[in-house]
């Protein structure tokens, strides 16, 4: 329900899941709403049914706040459903800070874990998607929580990409390893002792080259680092199709320029991942773009559900707790 169209894509995007990706989708929200929508979409047969939620919140409200007092709100609703076992994962585009609160005060952090982290996916010129944590979760953050983002996201990306030694690198100012603050260079120390494949230090470029594919970084390097991505990203891509429509005249230049245009901008479509996973929390939780499409919503449950099946929360703990008891003997 928390779209800035919805709950039109939320539902077109259901019924997509459910007809390619094996899943049964439950729609939380309003149900008048969500039935109206329905009735416009062919989906007689497929695994969808409604969970009533009588409350919404919406993109401008205090997430903390808004969470404690609407208790039967679709953000509540959906994470409950997780915590008792009724959902394999939840998926929200709406109030990030929202979503991210409903999940951390009703799922809690997994054992191992002090703070959960938001992770995005970014597209590079090797063709290879590149993940970052932490994106927004957490402004401050200590080492220790870099070291657990490694650690999350390493899994994540193995799991969900299927690359069986995922490259690990740390965003700093330069690659040498005695480059940074003082937060990256205790991380960098901790990270490399990690039996992670891990590259040190790299910097904002690395994002995009294909050089790396996770990406650690506190939250608030993290969103700039999105945000600036984000605003990049639609500016090329209207700066190109400007160019192209005033360049190509002849019907064959037209034709081949707007078929490398539109792949592209597929390359760079955030819908083709969906969602960003909000790692470290004991369950799964998808957190969309605002501006989802039905695209991006089929994707994000899509993901949901691979990472449910992929049992990455076992896989987190079991590691983490390994590192720890390392750690232990290391000291001893």
């Amino acid at each position: 329900m928390g779209s800035d169209r919805a709950p039109a894509p939320e539902v077109e995007g259901a019924i997509l899941a459910a007809r390619h990706h094996d899943v049964e989708v439950l729609l939380v929200g309003r149900e008048p709403q969500l039935r109206a929508e329905l009735a416009r979409h062919g989906h007689h047969g497929l695994p969808i049914r409604i969970v009533a939620a009588s409350e919404v919140i919406g993109m401008d409200e205090k997430p903390v706040e808004a969470v404690r007092a609407k208790r039967d709100s679709s953000l509540r609703v959906g994470v409950r459903l997780v915590r008792e076992g009724s959902a394999g994962g939840f998926v929200s585009a709406g109030n990030t800070g929202a979503a991210m609160a409903a999940a951390i005060l009703n799922l809690h952090t997994l054992s191992g874990v002090d703070r959960p982290a938001l992770a995005a996916v970014f597209p590079t010129a090797a063709r290879t998607p590149c993940l970052m944590l932490d994106v927004g979760a957490n402004v401050d953050c200590k080492p220790v929580h870099l070291e657990q983002f490694a650690v999350m996201g390493e899994i994540y990306y193995r799991t969900i990409f299927g690359v069986g030694r995922p490259r690990v690198g740390i965003l700093s100012v330069g690659e040498e390893e005695s480059k940074g603050s003082e937060l990256t260079l205790e991380a960098h120390r901790l990270i490399k002792r990690l039996p992670l494949n891990f590259v040190g230090n790299v910097e904002g470029r690395d994002l995009y080259n294909g050089n790396v594919d996770v990406i650690v970084c506190d939250g608030f390097m993290g969103n700039v680092a999105l945000k600036v991505s984000e605003g990049l990203v639609f500016t090329i891509v209207s700066m190109l199709r400007e160019s192209l429509k005033v360049t190509y005249t002849r019907k064959l230049g037209a034709l081949l320029s707007r078929r490398a245009f539109e792949d592209f901008k597929r390359r760079l479509d955030y819908s083709e991942y969906g969602g960003a996973p909000l790692l470290g929390v004991k369950g799964v939780c998808i957190i969309g773009h605002g501006s989802s499409n039905a695209k991006a919503i089929k994707n994000a449950i899509r993901v949901a559900a691979e990472t449910a099946r992929g049992g990455i929360n076992a896989i987190i703990e079991e590691e983490l707790a390994a590192t720890a008891a390392q750690e232990g003997r290391s000291k001893e």
